[in-house]
């Protein structure tokens, strides 16, 4: 019979404690969390300017049309 995956899991644990030891691995798991963060917040702000880029390409101007026409019917509200 083949390893499951729980005992996969647990024998990559005991590895890394014995590779890292167990005082450096909130370290560890500290510095991935911060990547990952790091990652995301890239790729959102990737995403955003290529969204940008695209929309400056194509002369879209719906967005542009509804802000005016929201100012107007707030105004309209206001009087």
């Amino acid at each position: 019979m083949g390893l499951g995956f729980s005992e996969i899991v647990v024998i990559l644990i005991v590895i890394v404690i014995l590779f890292f030891g167990a005082k450096k691995i909130p370290e560890l798991v500290k510095a991935i969390a911060r990547a990952g963060h790091e990652y995301k917040k890239a790729k959102e702000m990737l995403k955003k300017e290529s969204d940008e880029i695209a929309k400056a390409e194509s002369g879209d101007t719906t967005s542009e049309k509804q802000q005016i026409t929201d100012t107007k019917s707030e105004e309209k509200t206001d009087k």
